[in-house]
């Protein structure tokens, strides 16, 4: 099982965007997380379009954008033309999830669905298989910083016996309170990909930060 370890730019300096996109170039991270967030869906504002356009030509790291907000649908074709190569919506933001994650795949993006804290996994079961990620949230999502949410381990593992029972090929990522001190864990656990912010970016040497994830035992 492939590690990858995916820093999420919400906890980047923005007064250097440039200089920490750099870095991440340099690094062992094969993916950049990108936060959209609404106001609506969750109580915050965070960056869209522009900033994904001026990612995109800086980078040849995939550009993995989570959509924290409601009609994602309206917006798929865009965040495609932006430069997004994966983008994931929210269970509970998608009335008609099944044609959410068709419009992605056929816009040629891998299509992800991302499940709050209190969603069980036992919802996927009738679209996994259609999935290329299942992101869980292990925060409420809206803020960074939190703390991981303990019981997210037996999740994580409900989710491994999903994708394995109905023959997916989904990958696993997690977010949320994630960094060097449970990395070795949640990659025990089943997790595939870890999405990291204040854990790299508050980190004295990041890129040391994110080998040290990818490597952790």
């Amino acid at each position: 099982m492939k590690r990858i370890i995916a820093p999420s730019i919400l906890s980047a300096d923005f007064n250097h965007l440039g200089a920490e996109i750099e870095m991440l170039n340099r690094s062992v991270a094969d993916w950049i997380h990108v936060d959209v967030m609404d106001g609506v869906f969750v109580p915050n504002l965070s960056f869209g379009f522009p900033v994904i356009e001026a990612i995109r030509p800086n980078t040849t790291k995939v550009l993995d954008v989570h959509l924290m907000m409601v009609q994602p649908e309206r917006y798929i074709d865009a965040f495609k033309k932006a430069g997004a190569d994966v983008l994931t919506i929210h269970y509970e933001a998608s009335t008609h999830l099944h044609r959410s994650i068709q419009q992605i795949k056929a816009a040629g993006m891998q299509a992800g669905v991302a499940l709050n804290p209190h969603t069980p996994v036992s919802c996927l079961e009738e679209i996994i298989q259609d999935l290329d990620l299942v992101l869980l949230m292990t925060v409420n999502p809206g803020f960074g910083g939190q703390s991981f949410i303990p019981n997210s381990l037996d999740k994580i593992k409900r989710c491994r016996e999903l994708i394995l029972r109905k023959n997916s090929h989904a990958l696993i990522e997690v977010d949320g309170g994630v960094g060097p001190q449970n990395a070795a864990t949640l990659f025990d656990a089943g997790v595939d990909v870890l999405v990291a912010g204040s854990a790299i970016f508050n980190a004295s040497h990041p890129s040391e930060t994110i080998d040290k994830m990818l490597k952790a035992k």
